[in-house]
């Protein structure tokens, strides 16, 4: 929890090494901007799986509501803190080295029936739009935020729509 919040978190902001906090800190970006409290941490699913296990199975009771989970490489972090809690787990490639993010992605999306991993674009783009998902789910009953989410959308609308193309 960062310390500016003073309330528990909401959104558990997680990733297997610190180097994946320059594409997760994008999701932890989005849901400051909304005001939404959140925790962000490195919980190895390689190096501190019973660490991983333990933040995984103390989610829901600590009162988290959905878990951002950010992994490179063979990315098993999302689905395993899928594994282990009922709370909904977002997954994020995080790009690698070698394969451009591209088997973290896959290592994410094909999940097994029965253990689901939302998954999202490799980068930048993909935490934050976990986040702003995370934010949707929680405005299903929070008024003030669905309002806030209202109106970063329509100033989406707005940009998009002030956008040009250069003259050929």
């Amino acid at each position: 929890m960062s310390d500016k919040q003073a309330v528990a978190p909401r959104v558990g902001v997680v990733m297997g090494s610190n180097s994946d906090w320059e594409v997760m800190k994008n999701a932890a970006a989005v849901l400051a901007e909304f005001g939404v409290p959140y925790e962000a941490q490195v919980v190895s699913a390689h190096r501190m799986p019973d660490d991983m296990f333990r933040y995984a199975e103390a989610a829901r009771e600590r009162g988290l509501v959905a878990i951002i989970a950010g992994a490179g490489g063979a990315a098993h972090l999302p689905g395993m803190i899928a594994a282990k809690t009922s709370v909904p787990v977002l997954g994020v490639p995080v790009p690698s080295k070698y394969l451009r993010g591209e088997d973290s992605l896959l290592s994410i999306v094909q999940m097994p029936k029965g253990v689901p991993v939302a998954t999202f674009a490799i980068g930048e783009a993909g935490a934050a739009n976990a986040a702003l998902f995370a934010v949707a789910m929680l405005a299903a009953d929070d008024k003030t935020l669905a309002d806030k989410l209202d109106a970063f959308r329509a100033r989406q609308t707005e940009a998009a729509r002030g956008m040009t193309l250069p003259a050929l």
